[in-house]
């Protein structure tokens, strides 16, 4: 496969905090989407809190930082595949580093685990999964998680 198919993963920060590589966070993410990430291109921005909660506020109607926001890119027609085509844009994610971190030490998770379920998460929401509209979906969603996370030597992050 050419590089030009694979996913492209964009990484803008906006904090000082501690965030994984690029790269690990682009395997994350294929490997969450699988065929359906390629020639496609996700950016991520990481905030923190107060920016965080600006767009939480905003976008979800919760005055309080999160963990990771998605932003679907609206639906685009796929073009004829060509050797030297732009990736067309999946959307994209914004995540709190330091939401990560606390909860990771919370919840007693190594904090690139934790960033690597994020990440997946609001992957997996750009790809149309939605945990909040019904059990059924949730535990589509779920499992598709766990087996991606299973793939890097994470364990489950719902026990």
């Amino acid at each position: 496969m050419s590089r030009a198919r694979e996913l492209r993963l964009e990484l803008a920060r906006g904090t000082r905090a501690w965030v994984p590589a690029r790269v690990r966070m682009n395997r994350w993410a294929a490997a969450a989407l699988g065929r359906r990430g390629n020639g496609r291109e996700i950016a991520v921005r990481v905030v923190g809190p107060h920016e965080s909660r600006e767009l939480n506020r905003t976008w979800r109607g919760k005055d309080q930082p999160t963990n990771v926001l998605s932003f679907p890119a609206p639906v685009q027609p796929r073009a004829a595949s060509t050797r030297n085509a732009q990736p067309l844009p999946l959307g994209d994610l914004v995540i709190c580093a330091d939401v990560v971190r606390r909860e990771a030490a919370r919840d007693g998770k190594k904090v690139e685990a934790h960033w690597a379920h994020m990440v997946v998460h609001g992957v997996l929401h750009l790809a149309g999964y939605d945990h909040e509209v019904g059990q059924r979906e949730r535990l589509r969603m779920e499992r598709r998680e766990i087996a991606v996370l299973k793939s890097f030597g994470i364990g489950n992050p719902y026990t």
